[in-house]
């Protein structure tokens, strides 16, 4: 089973636009676990350029009690808490590190379809 939905935060560093996630569903699920994959271009510490997603439910701590609604909750609160400890763009998750209000720039400045760290990212606001 293949899906997709939308993901639009109402607060925090990415709010204001609409990011797409690509859902493939198994036939093992669910004792493996879904693949996700973000399809919009984002500057994020826990999703690198090319879409995959670091989330710990997705990889080691997946459990078969676990369900779609837990995968999108999780990938709802790396909206609102990403972890630069685990990341997937090291250079994101160094920048949060360092100034949380430069970061919020990049943030922005990629949002609105300019350049960051040498990548351009299309317009969501």
């Amino acid at each position: 089973m293949n899906f997709k939905i939308g993901i639009a935060p109402d607060e925090g560093f990415w709010k204001g636009a609409m990011y797409t996630f690509a859902f493939a569903v198994a036939p093992l699920y669910p004792h493996e676990a879904p693949k996700v994959k973000c399809e919009t271009k984002i500057y994020h510490p826990n999703i690198d350029l090319q879409g995959n997603v670091c989330l710990n439910i997705l990889r080691e701590d997946w459990k078969p009690v676990l369900s779609i609604s837990a995968v999108v909750y999780g990938l709802v609160y790396l909206f609102l808490e990403p972890n630069p400890s685990d990341p997937l763009n090291r250079e994101a998750a160094d920048a949060l590190r360092a100034n949380r209000e430069e970061f919020a720039r990049l943030v922005q400045r990629s949002l609105r379809g300019q350049s960051v760290a040498g990548q351009t990212f299309p317009r969501l606001v």
